[in-house]
């Protein structure tokens, strides 16, 4: 019979997957010797059997009776014994920290007897009837599906029946009366009676805890963070200790170091005479934890103490949740902390120079996301602006947007374009939708553990908590500062997730020091940039694929190289015939003799051979991959409506329309297709259009011998795009070839320029190893490649049903943000093997938005590319996740 139940003293974190995260932690903290109320967990295998079967796994209950037993014994009381009650929680634990997303339940074991003998024998009556209300409503809520909002309305009215700003000046028979209106609530809305069985209380709880797995706000929360869906949830069944007892209790959160900045030390907070539940949610301001080493020194050391040596164990920041009861600090949760993208760097460097990781372990440990992120600008420093409040600075950096007062009017403003600020009083797990919509995130109350800046810092948002500068009246649609001004919905605001700081208006943003020192390249005193560039400097040292950018201008092309780009492996030669030289390229289309087309061509040719020029001198020394005309032609040309409604005009008002505009619609109509993206494009223009590849070849081959007759080393390639048949390659490389030999001969300087193909129709990867014996090289242009693969028209169906296919679970996400390795990724797999079976010594590469995602960029590493290429914003992040690909490799014994 399988195993369903595991005392913490049997488990470990080794055990993770069976006993979720918050359980295989306990377990550990157990086995390293720290203060831990003793209990067990019940497995997420027992989950996963549950919800497939709605049936409660055969051997379940016994195995919890049996695990409840011994914790009696321990304790020397019964669950719920009628005059010394043993308690206990029953919360989640997955395998990855999902913070809020599932549910707990505290107290269990109180009844109408109970409560009264938890009275006695703690002394504290009004606590006991805390306790209890606290029971009924979490119960109620979870377990029995009552709307929490109900309970809220029951204490609002008790509250202010009583005067009471607070629950902390309810007295005991206030609470004692809560306990019954709670009742009432439950039996008015569910028409049952809350349970007085203790064991139906844990049996009832473990079983809703399992089901909160499936609620709508932990599958949003597991696709935002890519968590599998099939996981399961663990549950921890413990005895409960009490920070609700009086002046020398509390509960708190403590991190051991400071997970907004990455610095050293115990940060958190700290609420005296409260439970975990209060300082997690906001609804009480906490203090700073370093508080607590005035009003509890002792208890103080003890948690600095294991602070330290549970990073040391772990080598890692973690986040601990304890509680101090009468005195005495217990140990409730550990878990490797979240942080923000700065810290994740700050926290990975520290580590490093104080000698717990590795520099292969310290680049584990970032991400190209996190460096994405510290490179959005930050608000200028000089620019003036109207404080509007001051509150806990909880996930850094700059933020404006509309400020929207629910989740609801967050997500339908953000759909618009628009960008938000959610503002609450306090956030709670249903204003998920509306974080992730927001650009920030405000709240009236909380601090740095509130369930706000734990969910903003894991999604990389701006937030600022605990701003008691603000009222926030979300009824009305608007909230008020402290110095009188009234702040609407809708209103622009501007978020300092750094510095804690609200402004009214939209500040002006700067760039950050990590971009200040990716485009210097300067070494910097900032800690944060100073550990981004230890990172990439690793990540370059252990990489084996190389990185590119895509850059048709010579400033692109410089900025990619400052930012570490090693070379070209995109300059899309349309870019150039755009602006003021669009008429040239009309000419072209509409010449008609021969000699007019060539004319055309010939105006082309320097303009081309400049921009090749230059950009082959930014990138000297490394290769430049330049890709043939690909689009139609009739992109180039006005708009067909735009052209009738003009000559339609100028004729109605008794005109004669102009011969070049006659003759611009006589083309566009002509050359009009019904679907332009697999029409007359990419090669088929070249072997049409007579002229076109040979002066393209031409300024290529010329501006080679420019630059090489300037001291250079030009490494030009040409890459004819589009191709589905080795014949069309052929045909074209027959004519590359020529016009390279005729430069050549021209100038007396040998111009040697590979030529390969683009592989973006799955023809071209099915037959790749033909198209291999006329390609010197491979680049996969996965946009095209996914739209022909896929039967999706990019422009047109990201908008129409995208959300619609996430929600649905067809994908995790967009194939053209992050690559379709079962279908795209496949086709790319087996063109790489057939390719180099052909042409052993054959270059691969990837010129699609892909090779800036750092999800595909593991995959490329895995399937043997060459390089990578992306825009030249996104070179850093490919070169630190490149590294991160060779190490995770490396890891599972992958040579590649």
């Amino acid at each position: 019979m399988a195993r369903y139940v595991y005392g913490f003293q049997d488990g470990g974190r080794d055990l993770a997957d069976l006993l979720g995260g918050k359980g295989a932690n306990l377990a550990e903290m157990t086995r390293l010797g720290l203060p831990v109320p003793p209990g067990f967990i019940v497995t997420t295998e027992a989950c996963r059997l549950f919800l497939a079967t709605s049936e409660v796994p055969e051997g379940l209950s016994p195995d919890v009776s049996w695990h409840l037993s011994a914790l009696e014994s321990a304790a020397g009381r019964l669950l719920g014994q009628a005059d010394d009650p043993l308690l206990v929680s029953v919360r989640s634990g997955a395998r990855f920290s999902m913070p809020g997303m599932m549910e707990t339940v505290l107290d269990i074991g109180l009844n109408d007897a109970s409560v009264r003998g938890l009275a006695k024998v703690s002394g504290d009556e009004r606590f006991a009837w805390d306790s209890y209300r606290r029971l009924v409503q979490m119960y109620g809520t979870t377990v029995m599906g009552v709307d929490q909002a109900l309970f809220g309305e029951a204490m609002t009215l008790l509250k202010e029946a009583r005067g009471a700003p607070d629950d902390l000046h309810l007295g005991t028979s206030d609470l004692a009366c809560l306990v019954e209106a709670y009742k009432r609530v439950i039996r008015n809305e569910t028409g049952r009676d809350f349970p007085q069985s203790p064991a139906q209380q844990m049996q009832e709880a473990i079983l809703a805890v399992f089901r909160s797995w499936n609620t709508e706000r932990a599958r949003l929360y597991r696709r935002r963070e890519h968590i599998p869906d099939d996981l399961g949830t663990a549950v921890t069944v413990q005895r409960m200790v009490f920070g609700n007892l009086g002046p020398d209790s509390g509960s708190g959160v403590a991190f051991t170091r400071d997970p907004a900045t990455g610095r050293p030390g115990l940060y958190g907070d700290y609420l005296s005479n409260a439970q975990g539940e209060d300082v997690v949610s906001g609804v009480r301001d906490a203090v700073p934890l370093a508080e607590l080493e005035r009003l509890d020194p002792r208890s103080y050391r003890q948690l600095r103490d294991h602070a330290r040596t549970l990073e040391r164990h772990y080598r890692d920041l973690c986040d601990l949740e304890f509680t101090i009861e009468r005195g005495t600090l217990w140990m409730l949760q550990t878990r490797v902390g979240k942080r923000t993208a700065e810290a994740a760097f700050a926290v990975a460097a520290g580590l490093v120079r104080e000698g717990l990781i590795s520099r292969d372990e310290s680049l584990a440990r970032v991400s190209g996301d996190g460096l994405a992120r510290l490179m959005f600008p930050r608000f200028d420093a000089s620019a003036a602006g109207t404080v509007l409040a001051h509150g806990v600075p909880a996930s850094p950096g700059a933020a404006v947007g509309a400020v929207a007062f629910d989740s609801t009017e967050a997500v339908r403003r953000a759909a618009t374009g628009e960008k938000v600020v959610l503002v609450r009083e306090e956030t709670t797990p249903d204003d998920l939708p509306g974080m992730v919509a927001a650009q920030a995130v405000l709240t009236g109350r909380g601090g740095k553990t509130s369930h706000a800046a734990v969910v903003a810092r894991g999604m990389g948002k701006v937030c600022v908590c605990g701003a008691q500068d603000i009222t926030v009246r979300a009824e009305a649609r608007r909230f008020t500062a402290r110095n009188g001004s009234v702040v609407e919905e809708g209103t622009v605001i501007s978020v300092d997730g750094s510095a804690g700081v609200v402004y009214s208006g939209a500040i002006p943003l700067v760039a950050s020091a990590t971009m200040d020192y990716l485009e210097s390249g300067e070494q910097s005193d900032d800690v944060v940039a100073s550990a981004v560039a230890q990172a990439l400097d690793h990540a370059d040292s252990v990489r084996r694929l190389d990185v590119r950018a895509n850059a048709d201008t010579p400033e692109d092309a410089a900025r990619a190289r400052r930012f570490g780009a090693r070379g070209i492996g995109l300059c899309r030669t349309e870019h150039m015939f755009l602006g003021e030289r669009r008429i040239l390229v009309e000419d072209m289309i509409l010449a008609r003799t021969d000699a007019e087309h060539l004319r055309a061509l010939a105006a082309l040719l320097p303009l081309q051979r400049r921009d090749f020029t230059a950009i082959l001198e930014a990138m000297d020394g490394f290769p430049v991959t330049i890709r043939l005309l690909d689009p139609p032609l009739h992109e180039f040309l006005p708009d067909r409506t735009d052209l009738a409604v003009r000559i339609a005009a100028t004729e109605a008002a008794g005109g004669q329309p102009h011969a070049r505009d006659l003759e611009l619609l006589d083309a566009v109509s002509r050359m009009h297709e019904e679907n332009p993206m697999l029409g007359l494009r990419g090669v088929r223009l070249g072997l049409v259009v007579p002229g076109l590849v040979a002066m393209q070849v031409r300024a290529v081959a010329e501006a080679v011998v420019e630059r090489t007759r300037a001291g250079g080393s030009p490494r030009a390639e040409i890459m004819v795009p589009l191709v589905g048949a080795v014949e069309e390659l052929r045909l074209t490389r027959e004519e590359v070839t020529r016009v390279l030999a005729e430069v050549g001969e021209e100038t007396g300087v040998p111009v040697q320029c590979p030529v390969g193909t683009m592989i973006e129709l799955p023809r071209a990867a099915l037959t790749a190893g033909r198209i291999a014996e006329d390609a010197e090289f491979f680049s996969f242009g996965t946009n095209d490649l996914t739209q022909t693969t896929w039967g999706f028209s990019r422009d047109d169906v990201e908008a129409a049903f995208f959300s619609a296919y996430r929600e649905k679970g067809v994908f995790a996400a967009s194939p053209f943000e992050t690559l379709d390795r079962e279908g795209v990724g496949r086709l790319v797999q087996m063109a790489v093997e057939e390719g180099r079976a052909a042409r052993p010594d054959l270059e691969t590469g990837v010129c699609g938005e892909h090779g800036g995602d750092p999800e595909s960029i593991h995959f490329f590493h895995q399937v043997g590319l060459s390089y990578v290429s992306c825009s030249p914003y996104r070179v850093p992040v490919a070169r630190l996740e490149a590294g991160r690909a060779a190490l995770a490799c490396r890891d599972t014994g992958d040579s590649r």
